[in-house]
């Protein structure tokens, strides 16, 4: 048998596929067990609707899949779009060592929650989705948190408002805390 040739879909019909696309993303960004509200850690927050207790899935991180070129590329226009308006969010995960989701997108929820340096949250990657867990029992209204995870050589670039009592004053992998206290006791001395 011939191979059969791969169909061109029209523009209709690419923009129909697009469009399932993301209604699937929004019904899967929904969760009962989480809403948004004004937080006092940086803009918008995502709170517990109930009590949820430690090692339940609470929600899905969705967006667009990139890769790494396109998610290099929109980091540095972020960047640039912060540097001139003060916006700073950046909503892009790595799920492999070539692909990134990018979260920007009005429907993810997931997209608001907060870094804090006690976080209540992490994330687990199954296959290439990205799922906020809960790390510690919550409280309803409590405000979730996770750790952001970025890397101390940016770490000037991303002061941490979470107030906690352990908070080290920029958004660091905890990992990397004793090098961030290195490099800020170097700057002092420096200084």
């Amino acid at each position: 048998m011939a191979k059969e040739k791969k169909k061109t879909l029209s523009a209709a019909e690419k923009k129909a596929k697009e469009q399932r696309k993301i209604a699937k993303q929004k019904e899967r960004a929904k969760s009962d067990l989480c809403y948004v509200r004004d937080s006092g850690i940086h803009g918008s927050g995502v709170y517990a609707s109930c009590d949820i207790a430690a090692g339940e899935k609470i929600i899905e991180y969705v967006g667009e899949k990139i890769d790494k070129e396109e998610s290099e590329r929109r980091a540095w226009a972020q960047y640039a779009r912060a540097e001139k308006h003060g916006e700073a969010a950046v909503y892009i995960f790595t799920i492999s060592k070539k692909w990134d989701i990018d979260g920007n997108k009005p429907w993810n929820t997931a997209r608001l929650l907060n870094h804090s340096c006690e976080p209540n949250c992490e994330t687990w990657q199954e296959g290439k989705r990205i799922f906020i867990y809960a790390l510690t029992d919550l409280k309803k209204d409590e405000e979730l948190t996770f750790d952001y995870g970025f890397d101390v050589s940016t770490y000037a670039d991303h002061p941490c408002r979470c107030g906690t009592k352990s908070c080290v004053g920029y958004i660091v992998s905890r990992e990397q805390w004793d090098e961030l206290e290195e490099l800020k006791t170097a700057e002092k001395d420096n200084g």
